[in-house]
């Protein structure tokens, strides 16, 4: 199973390396995929062809799939399996090293954007990144893509609110 040690590795974009043995190390992770609406362009289906493709590229074995089919809102009490990704990760139950989701606005559409960082912020506590896979910035921890991310989690409470 997977070494809480690689997650820094990825999260500075390596792809598969070799631990010193001459293995190629794998990352183990989660995908979480929702979908608010039937008429969203990205179905959850959609949303998961592009994570796996995502990490196939980057040696990547996805173990776990969190999914919240036509959950809309504003908060995590509707996202059941979000819920049950978080608590995982808390509860040291899921041993991974990284979390694949679609975009920022597939974390969650959280009125307010510090929601969405806290619970990847839970994530990284546990030693465990969280990877959006369509973002134009891949691993967080740069000054821009946290400018940007900040940004992106904004827009996304604002257009779920601009949806009721």
């Amino acid at each position: 199973m997977p070494s809480k040690q690689t997650s820094d590795q990825f999260e500075h974009g390596s792809e598969a390396e070799l631990d010193g043995s001459g293995e190629v190390k794998k990352f183990w992770a989660a995908q979480y995929v929702r979908m608010s609406t039937e008429h969203q362009q990205y179905s959850t289906h959609n949303q998961s062809d592009k994570i796996r493709e995502y990490a196939e590229k980057r040696n990547i074995e996805i173990v776990k799939t969190y999914a919240d089919d036509g959950k809309s809102g504003l908060s995590i009490g509707g996202w059941v399996s979000l819920q049950q990704l978080i608590a995982d990760v808390e509860n040291s139950v899921a041993d991974l090293n990284v979390i694949l989701v679609y975009d920022v606005g597939r974390w969650g559409r959280f009125q307010d954007a510090d929601e969405s960082a806290y619970y990847e912020y839970i994530c990284k506590r546990a030693g465990i990144n969280v990877a959006f896979c369509a973002e134009q910035f891949e691993y967080a921890g740069s000054p821009v893509s946290t400018i940007v991310k900040g940004v992106k989690r904004a827009m996304a409470g604002n257009a779920a609110a601009n949806f009721r």
